[in-house]
């Protein structure tokens, strides 16, 4: 990949797990970075990302808020390109599912994008979006299925199934993609699965959450059909980056090191870690034969080299190890 000097970009949800590691590896490769985040004056959002080499020369913080209009506009000035990875993710517990997801995901969105129009510097926006908007349909129900960058989750399946988070990026790409038509915008959109590996974060996310759960209690909210879809944080910034410097990137990329049922990914922990017992999972979940399957095949030509899964659930568990969030002999 180029080099990132004399380069100056956007990152979006600055303190999030995807974005503080995009930011690490973007400082690392000489850009200049104008990060965003919710509140400036929060240690716990701001001082990992200040701590980066090269944070006090090429990192500058900005205060935005997807709900106000505008807000992303001194961030995005003078940028070359915008990472927009600023979403809420909540998977459970979701007592209004339209406040607390949809609003800020749908509206927020085209607010970045207008700021990106209002820049004329801005050459392209790469958008992190989720397979929760490619997979969630009922053509995923087929355990011999084959998911690709053309398939698109359905808003009413979605309802149906209560999967309010897996509802709040579909409809967030889909008004991402009529903005960015309607208005010359270049936009590539990145569809990862669940994101796994070492996290800067000081206070783990909602995703190591749901990874404990599938240790811990053999279930997951997640695993809307069925089957649980991970991928390592290293191969989620090298697919942003590259979308970024490639010229020919175009369209969407789906992201996914492996597609696999709960009790594999438990077999997988059982053979890495064979003196830890798991509790029994709650169910056969493997009755409706192979798990979902998501092609590579257009991501690989962009240029990603996935990390092993078997390496990346044992870094996600030692990270968790150290945490003090798992205890494994």
């Amino acid at each position: 990949m180029a080099g990132g000097e004399g380069k100056v970009v956007c990152v979006t949800g600055a303190s999030g797990f995807i974005a503080s590691c995009l930011i690490e590896t973007l400082l690392r490769r000489g850009y200049t970075v104008k990060a965003t985040v919710r509140n400036v004056a929060d240690p716990n959002k701001v001082n990992h990302l200040k701590a980066m080499e090269g944070a006090k020369e090429r990192l500058r913080l900005f205060q935005a808020d997807l709900m106000v209009d505008a807000s992303f506009d001194a961030a995005v000035d003078g940028c070359d390109g915008v990472f927009h990875t600023a979403s809420p993710v909540v998977f459970d517990n979701i007592k209004d599912p339209q406040t607390e997801l949809i609003e800020p995901a749908v509206n927020g969105t085209p607010n970045v994008l207008r700021s990106c129009l209002r820049s004329s510097s801005v050459k392209r926006v790469v958008l992190t979006s989720s397979l929760a908007a490619v997979v969630v349909n009922r053509k995923g129900l087929d355990g011999n299925a084959i998911a690709d960058e053309t398939w698109q989750s359905e808003p009413g399946f979605c309802e149906e199934t209560q999967a309010w988070y897996c509802l709040s990026k579909t409809l967030a790409e889909e008004a991402a993609w009529n903005f960015a038509k309607s208005h010359g915008i270049d936009l590539v959109v990145i569809n990862p699965g669940l994101v796994i590996g070492r996290c800067l974060q000081p206070i783990l996310n909602v995703t190591f959450e749901e990874f404990l759960h599938i240790i811990t209690q053999g279930t997951s909210p997640i695993a809307a059909i069925g089957v649980v879809i991970l991928v390592d944080v290293k191969d989620v910034v090298q697919a942003h980056i590259l979308a970024f410097e490639n010229p020919s990137a175009n369209g969407r990329y789906c992201l996914a090191s492996a597609s696999l049922y709960i009790s594999e990914v438990r077999e997988i922990i059982q053979q890495l870690y064979p003196t830890f017992t798991l509790p029994p999972c709650v169910e056969n979940d493997r009755l409706n034969g192979n798990a979902l399957q998501i092609s590579k095949e257009k991501v690989k030509s962009l240029g990603v080299d996935f990390v092993p899964i078997e390496q990346s659930i044992k870094e996600t568990i030692e990270f968790l190890k150290e945490r003090n969030m798992l205890v494994i002999p």
